[in-house]
């Protein structure tokens, strides 16, 4: 292999594994790459969002605001 290739992959708990098949020579020389877990920045970027959405300071809105009601809405 000439070319340097990025495949993505998981750990299972017990070995690394490709999420796509690829064919691999015995003994080809590898670089694993940890990538850090984004599930906790989006966590904390929708709790910062949701706080600020619904903060202390936001009016609170009436049912009598609301305009047309959706019939696909379950709860109307």
């Amino acid at each position: 292999m000439n070319q340097t290739i990025s495949l993505a992959a998981h750990f299972d708990g017990k070995q690394i594994l490709l999420d796509e098949p690829f064919e691999l020579e015995p003994n080809v020389k590898l670089i694993v790459t940890v990538l850090p877990d984004e599930r906790e920045d989006w966590r904390l970027a929708a709790k910062k969002n949701l706080a600020r959405a619904y903060g202390d300071d936001e009016p609170e809105y009436g049912l009598d605001l609301i305009k047309e009601n959706n019939p696909g809405y379950e709860g109307s």
